[in-house]
């Protein structure tokens, strides 16, 4: 039995879904005015992970999440500047709608090679805010229509008066937290009401509601509704997005269609360092790229995310990421010990029961990671290796941590490298240790890595 905490709820619940072996999920993607950071990679893991449960239990999977391209304003009070707008002048670019195209055209394919490196499997949609202006602007006439929006000098809002469950999400019906900032629009009718369109009469789209751009929220309520309909199973995202983000989606949505907009809301703590979420505003960001700088695979950040519950904030440190993949390293020696001595693969029924029940408990990765790791010492015991080999290929069709691909292991090291690495051992011995870094500095610029053990030299892809 599949069970999530569903913030709608407050609580844990059996998933149910809308139709009987298929689910289909929204999850809130990137804005594609920078790289995204690693922080913000924890709630695309936990979209993930999702996908490949449903998938591994026999679920037929939609899987749906948008990429914002416009309208993402830096404040949540509907005032400031875009964000897109933001990354242009970041990137000493003109603000012209071509150069934003540009501008997003090249964070998308980064966001996509990020996520390829954290081997997400890449949603069955991943639908653009300025390719779905049409749905958007038609959501937004039928909430006019309706006299749940209104119309303001600087754009067209929706009216939170006129939706008695505003705020449902995470149970802030009359919690003026509900939106974080107050608004510094005073001619809002109410602090709460948020912007469906913003007019812009320089790099607006013309358009019957007047020349401007969607608002943030309207965009995700248009584009989840076009690829799954007004009702679907799973909405997923960041905590921070829950008390307005996710409750205007609500309110829009169901204002519009009269139906529940998603059954199951999940969200995401934050990964911290030190004391502090990992943001942008705080320039305490880490990305994909500086983790494989300094030497980590990318998908030894994934084993470390697994090791704590996605509803529980986890700290990030460089010793930390140097115990997960030290433990990700050995699983895969494990496994390819595993492989060498098996003969007939089998998945063991035992142990995959106990992850079945661990993983299926809203998603809590941390029991799954013991199982597996339980498994491992008892393999060649009262385990055999078929077993082990076959049941660790069976978890990671969930995990997605690439197990039997062992990319620490070189296999053909360049015959420059080998010079190196025997200079390298010979002034080691001769206690000339000034001269072993700096061999082991060329050896890291021709891309490798080497380090000491008990064994001798250990050279390992940069």
């Amino acid at each position: 039995m599949i069970k999530f905490h569903n913030t709608l709820g407050g609580k844990v619940e059996e998933f149910v879904p809308l139709t009987p072996g298929k689910v289909g999920m929204y999850h809130c993607g990137p804005t594609v005015y920078d790289q995204v950071h690693i922080g913000n990679l924890r709630s695309f893991i936990l979209a993930d992970l999702l996908r490949r449960l449903f998938e591994y239990s026999g679920y037929k999977v939609q899987q749906v999440m948008n990429i914002t391209d416009l309208g993402h304003l830096v404040s949540d009070g509907d005032v400031g500047e875009d964000k897109m707008t933001k990354g242009l002048l970041r990137e000493g670019l003109e603000v012209t709608s071509e150069n934003m195209k540009v501008l997003a055209d090249k964070y998308t394919e980064k966001f996509k090679e990020d996520i390829s490196k954290l081997n997400i499997l890449l949603p069955h949609h991943l639908p653009k805010a300025s390719e779905h202006l049409k749905q958007q602007i038609e959501l937004i006439k039928t909430l006019q229509e309706k006299e749940i929006a209104y119309t303001l000098e600087d754009g067209i809002y929706f009216d939170t008066s006129k939706d008695p469950d505003y705020g449902k999400l995470g149970g802030i019906h009359e919690d003026s937290s509900s939106r974080v900032r107050v608004t510094e629009n005073t001619s809002k009718r109410n602090p709460k009401d948020f912007a469906l369109w913003k007019f812009d009469s320089k790099l607006g789209f013309e358009s019957e509601l007047g020349k401007g751009f969607p608002g943030w929220h309207i965009e995700c309520s248009a584009m989840s509704m076009e690829y799954l309909g007004e009702s679907f199973d799973i909405h997923t995202g960041g905590m921070d997005l829950a008390p307005i983000h996710h409750n205007n989606e609500i309110a829009q949505s169901e204002s519009a269609t009269g139906k529940p907009f998603a059954t199951y809301w999940l969200h995401n703590e934050f990964v911290n360092m030190g004391d502090k979420k990992m943001a942008k505003s705080d320039g305490n960001i880490l990305t994909i790229s500086t983790l494989i700088e300094k030497g980590y695979s990318p998908l030894a950040y994934r084993y470390f995310l697994l090791g704590s519950h996605y509803r529980t904030p986890t700290s990030f440190s460089w010793e930390a990421l140097e115990a997960s993949e030290n433990a990700y390293k050995r699983l895969k020696l494990l496994l390819k010990l595993f492989k060498s001595n098996a003969t007939n693969p089998s998945v063991s029924e035992k142990y995959k029961k106990e992850f079945t029940e661990a993983i299926e408990n809203d998603l809590n990765t941390p029991e799954a990671l013991a199982v597996v790791w339980k498994l491992a010492k008892n393999a060649g015991d009262d385990l055999s290796y078929d077993e082990a080999y076959g049941t660790l290929l069976d978890f990671d069709k969930v995990l997605g941590l690439k197990l039997d691909e062992n990319e620490f292991e070189v296999k053909d090291i360049p015959e420059q490298v080998k010079f190196l690495l025997e200079e390298r051992l010979e002034a080691r011995k001769n206690k000339d240790f000034a001269r072993s870094d700096v061999l082991r500095n060329n050896i890291q610029e021709l891309g490798y890595d080497v380090k000491d053990t008990e064994k001798g030299q250990e050279i390992s892809v940069v």
